[in-house]
């Protein structure tokens, strides 16, 4: 079993100071001055040198992974899966070897919503200049003019992207369980338009200068309220971010702000955005959600069916403390497979809604602006 320097260093001064501890008045001197000592000790940089460059890949090939027939991640020599810590007693330098992983598959799932789903990438703002950073959408060719039906993919909170549900599964299980890939394809087979929406793309983030306080993609133009309000979010979120950053990666010098996406700077945003400027302007008759853990906040109130994790089979009802819609059980305990595991019985439900063409659904489907405006969000 393979020991760290600094758990070697560590080792040595607790066992001093434990042996000083139990000795008189001078021993306790002496404790004194190893506690300033170990003060004074710059732990980030004797991390720094105990851990290897946070140096990696940018391809799949690079890892020397590959996804088989089976969409299954596997290395390409063993054949075996995705294995997490490639390097013993470094967590910090397996975590960030993971993170660059996650990266590349993110921009794998991309292409495989254009090449695969025959999907076509739709920046925004739809009025974006060249310069100002972008969020983006992907829609099917029909999504606009289908007249019958529409689904739109909303995907949970976290490092996840546009096309998957969870990034653990895509890695560890398959592109099935993990992406959005089976819905979009069961979708078009059964005549839907579809939008596939990316709320988790709110900012880039570009390294900060002295003299640089603050960035913003819209400027003096936007609401000063609006702005606190996106500060207050980014600064909560870097603050949780940072906690673990100090400890997974203490090679990291620079600090970074946030250059947000006009009209996209929050998940809520984002939805609001696409619903004004693509879902309200698309000529089907009915339109369907599917939407996974925080993605479906904003559409609690619709006509609408809430699989979540349990123990009991699937579509099995579930009482909820909660008055939002009906629960039933996704055949799952696991959060994460809610979504892949209820497929079937979500499009049966759209089905039988479709079919049903009820006023309540037809109701549901009308934002109400003064409702959801994101300065009340």
């Amino acid at each position: 079993m393979s020991i760290s320097i600094i758990s070697l260093i560590w080792l040595t001064l607790w066992i001093n100071m434990a042996q000083l501890q139990q000795g008189g008045p001078d021993e306790k001197e002496k404790t004194t001055a190893l506690k300033d000592l170990l003060s004074r000790i710059d732990l980030d940089e004797l991390m720094k040198k105990d851990e290897p460059p946070l140096e990696f890949p940018d391809t799949l090939e690079g890892f020397e992974y590959a996804f088989n027939e089976k969409g299954q991640l596997r290395h390409i020599a063993t054949g075996e899966p995705f294995i997490f810590n490639a390097r013993e007693d470094l967590h910090r330098w397996n975590q960030k070897r993971y993170e660059a992983l996650g990266e590349i598959i993110t921009k794998y799932v991309y292409e495989l919503l254009e090449k695969d789903c025959n999907l076509k990438k739709v920046s925004l703002p739809v009025d974006a200049t060249e310069s100002e950073p972008k969020n983006f959408i992907f829609m099917s060719e029909d999504a606009m003019t289908n007249p019958d039906k529409l689904m739109i993919l909303i995907h949970g909170s976290g490092v996840v992207r546009a096309g998957q549900w969870a990034r653990r599964l895509i890695i560890n299980e398959d592109l099935d369980s993990g992406t959005q890939i089976p819905y979009i394809k069961r979708a078009m087979d059964e005549g839907y338009g579809v939008i596939v929406l990316n709320p988790n793309e709110n900012y880039i983030e570009v390294e900060k200068t002295k003299s640089q306080v603050h960035l913003s993609s819209d400027g003096s133009d936007e609401p000063a309220e609006k702005r606190e309000r996106k500060d207050k979010t980014f600064k909560e979120a870097k603050k949780r971010r940072d906690f673990y950053e100090k400890y997974r990666n203490p090679q990291k010098e620079k600090e970074m702000v946030p250059l947000y996406i006009r009209d996209n700077g929050s998940p809520e945003e984002h939805l609001i955005y696409v619903w004004d400027h693509f879902i309200t302007h698309s000529a089907a008759e009915n339109t369907f959600f599917v939407a996974h853990s925080y993605g479906g906040l904003a559409f609690v109130e619709l006509n609408c069916c809430n699989w979540v994790s349990s123990s009991e089979p699937l579509d099995t009802s579930v009482e909820s403390m909660l008055p939002d819609c009906p629960r039933v059980s996704a055949g799952t305990e696991r959060h994460e497979l809610t979504s892949w595991k209820s497929l079937p019985s979500i499009f049966k439900f759209f089905t039988e809604a479709s079919e049903a063409k009820n006023s309540s659904l037809k109701a549901a489907l009308t934002r109400r602006s003064h409702r959801i405006k994101h300065e009340e969000i």
